[in-house]
């Protein structure tokens, strides 16, 4: 077919010779996926439909029994070398691996691993001591240590390096005293990784440590945060003299900054390849639901599900780029930022179309609520309106949690785009700091 002139002069190409890129694995890695899918239909129920279905007692007596197969079949930490419990896989096995569960709408651990295994233990992987690893990452994977995260305070949540929590040698322990808030399942947990200021007499950034917390001890008490969906899942945690011990500090006294920071990226990008997944079986449930509700030819209604659908393919190629990268030996760092800010901003238009689409049902919602409070409801969910309505709550929670997306702009600002930083007094100390605010 040959190209046309235009006005200007100019050919323009056929559109029928236009070719879009679809990305392929190599054929180890889809023989690899072959496998997983036939783990999967051997161990799941006949017609399972996602993990969605379930509710209640049921659902958790689930979770736990899938966590035990995916432990005993080495698909747990897929990534983590097998003299700590995990499969020792590739980064290609390990991504396909993650799809399939995704598709297949059943959960990667249980409700604390994304602390425990994504978090603390990729990070012990790269910071921590021989003897923490051995000690803590089999404890981890067994499920016989529960962790939660202790980083935001109420001065110290979007501007993380301001934090005060104080930690001070004794002896042969650290000294804890202050306070968290925001800690997620901390009701739940047993442990807690800690930042803490171990330097106040050095700038803010510098002076910080992180620690390994048991919350077994009078010295730790929990308050609960009722949120409202009338769920607790956020916790207040205060420090009265709680003590641990002094070689209980992951990547050196003082450089506890840098710790979290590779934490973060472990938080914010890891699931990059994942997310788009979920969002797209959320956008069917999204397009059934207008279809049920008799507005999908409202011009209206598709305009803004045509969005929804540009975002979501926005979402799954730049999901691809950060598995690119993954591939090719890239840890995630700051660029994280960009999936964390996309997908969290991107679900609050989502959920606002569904709670538009409900109208009033939205304000008395009924049915099958959520099963997770992060991002979208599970695979298999019904298009009940609890579903839907607490979901809308939760994703205002997306912009919030794992830093805000104000912050999340400054981090591609700064770290990401090279643009000129905010001005900052970082040359006085954190404790000089604090007396320049009373």
């Amino acid at each position: 077919m040959a190209a046309t002139p235009t006005r200007t002069g100019r050919c323009r190409r056929p559109v029928g010779n236009v070719r879009s890129v679809q990305p392929t694995y190599p054929a180890e890695g889809e023989a690899y996926r072959e496998k997983v899918q036939a783990f999967l239909a051997e161990h799941l129920p006949t017609n399972w439909q996602g993990i969605g279905q379930l509710e209640g007692e049921e659902l958790e007596r689930f979770v736990r029994e899938w966590r035990r197969t995916l432990y005993e079949h080495g698909y747990l930490a897929p990534g983590w070398p097998q003299q700590y419990g995990g499969a020792g896989l590739s980064a290609l096995e390990q991504v396909i691996l993650a799809e399939e569960l995704t598709k297949a709408g059943v959960p990667a651990g249980g409700s604390n691993d994304v602390f425990g295994i994504q978090m603390l233990g990729n990070t012990l992987q790269m910071w921590g001591t021989d003897e923490q690893k051995a000690h803590y990452l089999p404890r981890i994977l067994s499920g016989e240590d529960l962790w939660c995260q202790g980083y935001s305070e109420p001065n110290a949540g979007s501007d993380l390096g301001n934090l005060g929590c104080r930690a001070v040698l004794d002896g042969d322990q650290w000294v804890i005293n202050g306070q968290k808030v925001w800690t997620s399942a901390g009701h739940l947990a047993d442990h807690i990784f800690v930042l803490a200021r171990t330097d106040p007499d050095a700038p803010k950034h510098k002076g910080i440590s992180f620690l390994l917390v048991d919350m077994r001890q009078p010295g730790v008490e929990v308050r609960p945060i009722r949120m409202i969906s009338g769920q607790s899942e956020f916790n207040e945690v205060y420090f009265t003299d709680a003590t641990c011990p002094k070689d209980e500090v992951v990547g050196g006294v003082n450089n506890g900054w840098a710790v979290a920071m590779t934490l973060l990226g472990f938080e914010r990008g890891e699931s990059a390849a994942t997310i788009p997944i979920r969002f797209q079986a959320e956008l069917d449930r999204l397009i059934a639901l207008a279809r049920e509700r008799g507005v999908a030819d409202d011009p209206i209604i598709r305009q803004r599900l045509a969005w929804c659908w540009s975002k979501v393919q926005i979402m799954r190629y730049l999901g691809l780029r950060t598995l690119t990268q993954f591939l090719a030996g890239h840890h995630p760092g700051p660029d994280g930022a960009i999936s964390k800010l996309y997908w969290s901003e991107y679900h609050r238009v989502a959920t606002e179309l569904a709670v538009d689409l409900l109208g009033a049902d939205a304000m008395v919602p009924t049915g099958r609520p959520p099963s997770t409070a992060f991002q979208s409801d599970d695979a298999g969910a019904p298009n009940s309106s609890a579903s839907w309505a607490m979901t809308f709550l939760n994703a205002r929670a997306g912009t919030i949690y794992a830093g805000t997306s104000q912050i999340q702009r400054n981090i591609l600002g700064e770290m990401v785009l090279g643009l000129p930083k905010e001005p900052r007094a970082e040359a006085s100390t954190w404790a000089e700091q604090q007396k320049a605010k009373v």
